[in-house]
């Protein structure tokens, strides 16, 4: 099995048409699809997040960070939430992607592998203290 996230993305005009959407509905469209992967054995994790306009953005172009108000200075596609999905292969990623309940033009889902374990060098000093962490807390 391989963990892919399943990243939203929207526009501001995508945020118009859920403003005028019933926001039951779309409580119950999105909890019927975390059912399915609940009971399909495939979700690990799935979180939304608040508004754009409440975010930070820390900054590392200057030596120094530089910690700033967000979102960033374009917000044409803003990042709203994900799901990490543990499936057999990317096209299976891409199977549930195509039905998660998402409507409005801009509303895009970008699908990305997460790296496993086994992508980083294993003699590396930080990767075996990574991967004692994650075997004593079960996550291998």
């Amino acid at each position: 099995m391989t963990k892919y996230m399943l990243i939203m993305r929207s526009t501001d005009e995508t945020m118009a048409v859920y403003e005028n959407m019933d926001f039951e509905k779309i409580m119950n469209d999105m909890g019927k699809f975390n059912e399915d992967m609940i009971q399909a054995g495939v979700l690990v994790a799935g979180e939304g997040l608040t508004d754009a306009a409440d975010s930070v953005v820390v900054d590392y172009s200057s030596e120094t960070p530089v910690v700033t108000d967000g979102p960033y200075g374009e917000t044409k596609e803003l990042f709203n939430g994900f799901w990490i999905v543990d499936v057999a292969s990317r096209e299976e990623a891409v199977e549930w992607a195509k039905r998660a309940p998402l409507a409005g033009p801009g509303s895009k889902l970008e699908i990305r592998r997460v790296q496993q374990m086994d992508d980083f060098p294993q003699d590396n000093e930080h990767v075996q203290k990574e991967r004692a962490w994650r075997e004593s807390t079960g996550q291998l």
